[in-house]
């Protein structure tokens, strides 16, 4: 799947701004019917959906695992974290693989609708749970609706979440 550019009104190409953070594009991929952006810098890739295996005892958020171009790759779902519908992901549903150079994982989204950018995230709204709030960088609107802009280093620590392993 090619991701095309989507135009932004905010958006801008000008270097002598200055408003304009270090991240300005973002993957729009859609989590729960909602419209999610996750900055470029933070994607490895994005792929079909491959079999994930469930591992038993693993909160909700944790999808499983899944073999990954020949690596064992941890597989999130954060639908349930963002407190959004799980329907189920059908054919346009894609894997968006995140890393912060050493921790890599793979992300459940029901598809990606392209890439967009835009010159300035306002804050995410003060009546979200703490709990989601802290996924969030911000959010910014586009001509058909709102978007919120998933943390990736949030995302990535997830991780201390997890039970540790009974040895």
């Amino acid at each position: 799947m090619q991701l095309a550019p989507t135009d932004h009104p905010a958006a801008s190409t000008d270097p002598e701004r200055t408003d304009l953070p270090a991240e300005s594009g973002y993957v729009l991929a859609r989590l729960g019917g909602g419209r999610y952006g996750i900055g470029m810098s933070a994607i490895a890739e994005v792929g079909r959906m491959p079999r994930i295996t469930r591992i038993p005892g693993t909160p909700p958020w944790l999808a499983g695992a899944a073999n990954w171009r020949g690596r064992i790759l941890g597989v999130l779902d954060l639908r349930p974290l963002l407190g959004v519908e799980a329907p189920p992901v059908g054919s346009l549903g894609r894997l968006i693989v995140i890393s912060d150079g050493s921790v890599t994982v793979g992300m459940v989204t029901e598809g990606v609708q392209g890439v967009v950018s835009c010159a300035e995230l306002e804050p995410v709204p003060q009546t979200l749970e703490p709990e989601i709030a802290v996924l969030l960088l911000g959010q910014f609107t586009v001509d058909y609706g709102p978007v919120a802009v998933l943390d990736p280093a949030a995302v990535l620590n997830l991780r201390h979440k997890l039970p540790r392993a009974r040895g």
